[in-house]
């Protein structure tokens, strides 16, 4: 899980220009969007939505998971972790 977790700060950090943050500030249970968090928005969203078609093969088939989904890096791949054991 730890792997993932890496890997998924290194692929948001790249996918969505986010040279201003370094990855050892970038916690993985630190919420994603909210001013309490990095800052991201909605077009953000789509952005990680297109990496984990990308990298993992993962659609998503309801949008209304999203919020729990994209909360944190972790949150994020426990999803990956949950759909790729199914």
């Amino acid at each position: 899980m730890e792997q993932l977790i890496n890997d998924l700060k290194v692929q948001i950090k790249e996918a969505l220009h986010l040279e201003e943050l370094q990855l050892e500030d970038f916690d993985e249970n630190t919420p994603l969007f909210g001013e309490d968090g990095i800052g991201l928005d909605s077009i953000d969203i789509l952005e990680i939505v297109v990496l984990l078609e990308k990298e993992y093969g993962i659609r998503m088939s309801n949008p209304k998971e999203g919020k729990a989904i994209f909360h944190s890096v972790r949150t994020i791949a426990e999803y990956v972790q949950k759909v790729k054991s199914e």
